[in-house]
């Protein structure tokens, strides 16, 4: 069965997130490994960390193995619904999002504007 899935992308775990669809830890996975790579490419992101996406899924609840393995790390508050076919979504890629995310330099303060233990 095709689905559409929107669900709330938990920023914090874009680096995590990119690596494991990047380096075959989710596409290794059985049996729906190759389709969430697939789906994660096809989706989208807008401004509010939104993301669409379609998705085959034979569970017989929507995504029960997805998320259980994979997209309950990554995503809250999903909402699904059944559809005909793989469906487009406009918007910005969300795998260009997770690599531009992971490129982001780091803003923590540097270390070297710290005066120096005069102990």
């Amino acid at each position: 069965m095709y689905f559409t899935v929107q669900a709330s992308f938990k920023s914090e775990t874009a680096a995590d997130f990119l690596r494991k669809l990047t380096e075959g830890t989710i596409e290794d996975q059985n049996p729906d490994g190759k389709e969430i790579v697939a789906s994660m490419k096809r989706a989208v992101i807008d401004e509010e960390n939104i993301v669409r996406w379609s998705e085959v899924c034979y569970c017989p609840t929507p995504l029960q193995h997805e998320r259980a393995t994979v997209y309950d790390e990554h995503f809250s508050g999903f909402t699904t619904e059944e559809v005909d076919g793989y469906v487009e979504f406009q918007g910005e890629r969300f795998i260009d999002y997770l690599a531009r995310a992971h490129r982001a330099p780091d803003h923590a303060p540097s270390q070297s504007h710290l005066p120096k233990d005069q102990g």
